[in-house]
């Protein structure tokens, strides 16, 4: 898998770029704040919709386009995209229209519109059709960070190889807001009871699949991850282990029977019941039923996926807690590349790999296990302000691109 051409219109510094990318590993160079990582981030929202850097959409139009007077600001980004099997069109754009009330005040509407092939589809419809890995120096959060942010990474990383998981997390969102509300409504002494079993049993049956797919997707990443860490980064001096933590059990003093295992034997009983959704079920179930005079006084459900975690575990002890900064990013660094196994085994292809400034993190051992996986890959885009901490026997194999103020031009292989 590979993209033949981007094309951005009004896209952060861009505004108007069109790109033909080859096959292989290609370096963009540049100084700092000239559209490197803008490059980068156009692919990636481009696969999953959603941007790694921006909180809001509208802050990825470009600033001097939403400074003009017109009335209505478009930014595009199109990607045409290879595959063993065919050649696609994708297409992202970002539309902020401006109205003038009676007042004279101004008023912006923003919405995304998602095509493929020149044909709208729903936002939904563009995950997987282009498939990324992403580097970043801040992924060593995905340690020290939120739970929020780790579930997160799964979501996007599971949605690009799952459309069942990703309609299923959509739906599960929904009908949780809807809950959440019902039980305000019940705190507040509103005759809404009869609604609540409605939302209860949906929430039920949706959540039970996302616990499945998340603990068999952190099984199998685990492995790949430990495989990477052990024998190409570690060499065999450390083990490492990814450990689902799903929120099937309650922080209640007394537990019912369906609260006596701990969460990570929890992971492993969801693992060994695949295809047993019904048990899950069961088991949700009960503890939603057990956790409601809890859920009615805080206006929000509390067991469920939405309250998920993942953990590393380094020969047996938190890595978070008390690993060093090197081994954590070393074990981020294997999670990265066990997730270049993960989707080439799951789908036949490999991604596009996204690497923003992370070998100057690196040692010497590591880079060149990076690089590795770099070369062997279809298509890599690395970004670095300074080409000479690469060897040159990757620089012969790369693609040089010189970014300077939102513009991009070849370099000549010397």
């Amino acid at each position: 898998m590979h993209i033949t051409h981007l094309s951005l219109t009004n896209f952060r510094n861009y505004g108007r770029l069109e790109l033909t990318l080859p096959q292989g590993p290609i370096l963009l160079y540049g100084n700092n704040a000239q559209g490197k990582t803008n490059l980068l981030e156009a692919i990636y929202y481009l696969a999953t919709t959603r941007s790694p850097h921006a909180d809001n959409d509208a802050q990825l139009l470009n600033w001097n386009a939403t400074q003009a007077e017109e009335p209505l600001i478009v930014g595009r980004l199109n990607a045409t995209v290879a595959t063993s099997k065919q050649t696609i069109s994708l297409e992202m754009r970002l539309i902020q229209e401006q109205k003038i009330a009676r007042s004279r005040t101004r008023n912006f509407s923003f919405r995304r519109q998602a095509l493929i092939d020149r044909r709208k589809v729903r936002l939904m419809d563009l995950l997987g059709m282009m498939r990324v890995v992403l580097f970043l120096p801040e992924d060593v959060q995905l340690l020290t960070g939120s739970p929020a942010n780790r579930r997160r990474y799964m979501n996007i990383t599971l949605c690009q190889i799952d459309p069942v998981y990703c309609r299923t997390l959509s739906n599960y969102n929904k009908v949780l807001e809807q809950r959440n509300a019902t039980l305000r409504q019940l705190a507040e002494g509103q005759p809404v009871r009869d609604v609540l079993p409605i939302y209860t049993e949906k929430l039920v049956e949706l959540g039970s699949l996302i616990f499945l797919r998340r603990a068999k997707f952190l099984a199998n990443i685990s492995q790949q991850t430990q495989q990477i860490h052990y024998e190409s980064l570690t060499a065999g001096k450390e083990s490492i282990k990814l450990l689902y933590l799903p929120r099937l059990n309650s922080s209640r003093s007394k537990v019912s029977p369906y609260e006596e295992q701990s969460t990570t034997e929890l992971a492993d009983w969801l693992e060994n019941h695949q295809g047993q959704s019904e048990l899950v079920s069961e088991r949700f179930g009960k503890l939603l039923a057990d956790s409601l005079a809890t859920d009615i006084a805080r206006g929000a459900t509390t067991i469920g996926p939405h309250r998920d975690d993942w953990t590393f575990q380094l020969n047996g002890r938190s890595l978070g807690s008390f690993g060093s900064r090197g081994q954590q990013r070393t074990a981020i660094l294997a999670l990265k590349m066990g997730e270049i196994n993960w989707m080439e085994t799951a789908t036949g292809e490999r991604p596009i790999l996204l690497l923003d400034e992370v070998v100057a993190e690196l040692d010497e051992q590591r880079r060149a296990a990076l690089l590795n996986a770099v070369t062997s890959t279809t298509q890599a885009i690395l970004t670095a302000t300074d080409p000479g901490m690469f060897s040159d026997t990757f620089l012969q194999t790369a693609t040089r691109m010189e970014v300077k103020n939102g513009r991009i031009q070849i370099a000549v292989q010397e």
